[in-house]
């Protein structure tokens, strides 16, 4: 049988409780990157306390990964429900590790023939390694002995992970490895088994990170000082994130009780001077929305992190989506600026989260820094980041420069729409902040001029940011057809432009990095160039269409949408989009799990 090397996926799944994540991520996810290989993990797991399904889906490769798969080469099951749910997700040849301690079928129970199936009992080799808390340990020396991978390059994670809880735990950890791997070997026949790992040369040192904590080392690096949240999943993680690194940066983290607090406490303090940002998800922003009015209304500059998940109400809590995109430009009462950046990478999220604090000071109003779950909490080998960033804090006068002021004016009508910042404190600068529409000096005013003055001031504060915020990535393979998405769905289309490439279809890809302002001009470019334009968002209406619609008045007719609270794979778009350009007259494709759904045909003479 001929081998596959470095090309791997794996899955591991249980109930809540079977320790799945410190089995995936911090033994057989590090020991690939100690191998130099490159690995993309993603959880899934039920809104529950405690209980329920859970599952870690890891892929590793000898080139960059950029999402997860849906067709897994080794799934370790620890109960049936595993095998039962997943069994169908199999690719051919692959394998199937079950804890036969507590699984209890017979031969003919898998009626796959195309897969390879191993018993092993993970209980009673756990206990006579010291303890059958260490199964998931067993179970990462069957994966080894089965890949033939490198022993000690798990032994080597183990001391690592374990090495501060003593000697005794990394001894017994080592053993239930060995004896999973020495099971396997004695047992079956492991040559037959054709998906093999193999340590390479490392070229350069790689990162192995969440979205939400590339996010939260963004901040950091951008100088934020202060952050407030309630927790809300998925942004919690941000927040204990924080937390963890309060006393080595001097940042002071709130746990509110609850998100209006979240909100002002952040206004209060960029009000103050430093740099701060709050965090949480639809049903938490919600309840923000007030607050964030008062922010562009003081022109306080903050930055709320928004993870978004499936609503309404609380909705899924735990899965994902691209539901508010509607509501982030819109949120609060009137018309006011704000800039809603969405990152779609690990890499984004650092990078972006700085220039969220950067622009927020600027151009002094709220900015948006809009994940969701699947981009947050999904990990990934990254290169080192680039931190030689620089920080702008736009018209914050300094010291002396609020000394020699001798008319100031808080809200200076200005023709760039920005006006002088000074902080409580500054010499000469006394001025009143409050959420009532005012004059220049911030005292409430509620005649027809001033109001008109006032709004279109802020109003050219985006005017200026339009020009000057890219807002736009655009990965060109010269074809005549483009995919416009923006968010999390850009690591499967990437992938999909890979599996696309290999069969001599190069599709385009234009990611949208800011929602708002819009970058209309370029993305007018993409639609008049482009043979075929396809959006591709996990969500019902496709609401970037309808923005982009809103904006420039064309209409891109081609779209895959995908809103079952799960993110797209690069399977789902490997399949659609070569169904739509192979078949011009289908406008509208929904994806669920596996199934490809045709729901819109429009007439052959329509272009996007």
């Amino acid at each position: 049988m001929i081998q596959t090397v470095n090309k791997f996926s794996w899955k591991v799944a249980g109930e809540a409780g079977h320790g799945i994540l410190n089995a995936g991520l911090q033994m057989f996810a590090r020991s690939c990157l100690r191998a130099g290989l490159f690995v993309f993990a993603y959880a899934e797991y039920p809104s529950l306390i405690r209980g329920g399904h859970n599952s870690l889906d890891i892929k590793v490769s000898d080139r960059e990964v950029f999402a997860h798969t849906t067709n897994y080469n080794f799934l370790i099951a620890l109960d049936k429900n595993s095998i039962d749910k997943h069994i169908d997700n199999l690719a051919t040849d692959a394998g199937v590790v079950y804890d036969s301690d507590v699984v209890k079928i017979d031969s003919t129970y898998i009626k796959r023939k195309d897969i390879f199936v191993y018993p092993i009992p993970m209980f009673q080799l756990a206990e006579r390694a010291g303890g059958k808390i260490m199964r998931n340990t067993v179970a990462m020396g069957a994966t080894f002995a089965l890949t033939e991978f490198d022993l000690e390059i798990l032994n080597g994670v183990i001391r690592d992970t374990f090495g501060k809880k003593g000697d005794a735990v990394v001894n017994a950890n080592i053993l239930a490895a060995k004896m999973g791997y020495d099971y396997v070997k004695s047992n079956f026949n492991v040559q037959e088994y054709p998906f093999k790992l193999k340590a390479i040369d490392k070229k350069e040192k790689r990162l192995f990170m969440s979205g939400n904590e590339a996010a939260t080392a963004g901040a950091i690096k951008a100088g934020c000082k202060f952050y407030s949240a309630y927790p809300m999943t998925p942004a919690s993680s941000i927040l204990s994130n924080m937390a963890s690194q309060e006393r080595n940066y001097n940042i002071v983290v709130k746990h509110t009780e609850d998100e209006i607090s979240a909100i002002n406490m952040a206004i209060g303090a960029a009000y103050a001077g430093v740099r701060a940002a709050t965090g949480t998800s639809g049903g938490g922003f919600a309840l923000m929305s007030e607050g964030f009015g008062m922010a562009a209304q003081t022109e306080v500059p903050i930055v709320v992190i928004e993870a978004q998940r499936p609503g309404p109400g609380t909705g899924m809590a735990t899965h994902s989506s691209q539901g508010d995109l509607n509501f982030m430009i819109n949120a609060s009462t009137d018309e006011f600026p704000r800039i809603v950046l969405a990152p779609g990478s690990v890499d984004d999220c650092f990078y972006m989260m700085i220039d969220a604090f950067n622009l927020a000071e600027k151009y002094q109003m709220p900015v948006i820094f809009l994940t969701d779950k699947y981009l947050g909490e999904s990990f990934r080998s990254v290169p080192y980041f680039d931190t030689n960033r620089k920080i702008e804090r736009g018209k914050l006068m300094t010291d002396k420069e609020a000394e020699e002021q001798k008319d100031y004016r808080r809200y200076k009508i200005t023709e760039d729409g920005i006006s002088p910042r000074a902080v409580p404190g500054q010499k000469n600068c006394m001025h009143t902040a409050s959420s009532y529409e005012h004059d220049e000096t911030g005292f409430e005013r509620e005649e027809e001029e001033n109001r008109v003055a006032m709004h279109k001031k802020r109003f050219r504060k985006m005017e200026t940011a339009a020009k000057e915020i890219e807002g736009f990535k655009f990965y060109d393979k010269k074809s005549d057809t483009t995919i416009i998405s923006w968010g999390s769905t850009k690591g499967s289309i990437k992938e999909a432009l890979i599996m696309l490439e290999s069969e001599e279809l190069p599709v385009n890809f234009c990611q949208i990095t800011c929602l708002s302002p819009l970058p209309t001009r370029k993305i007018e470019d993409v639609l008049k160039t482009s043979k075929k334009v396809i959006l591709i968002e996990n969500n019902m209406t496709a609401q970037l269409g309808g923005v982009i619609r809103q904006k420039t008045g064309m209409e891109i007719i081609h779209k895959i949408l995908k809103f079952d609270g799960r993110p797209f794979s690069p399977e789902n778009i490997h399949v659609t989009v070569k169904k739509m350009m192979e078949d011009d007259s289908i406008s509208k494709i929904e994806v669920c799990k596996s199934k490809i759904i045709e729901i819109e045909r429009h007439a052959k003479k329509k272009r996007s």
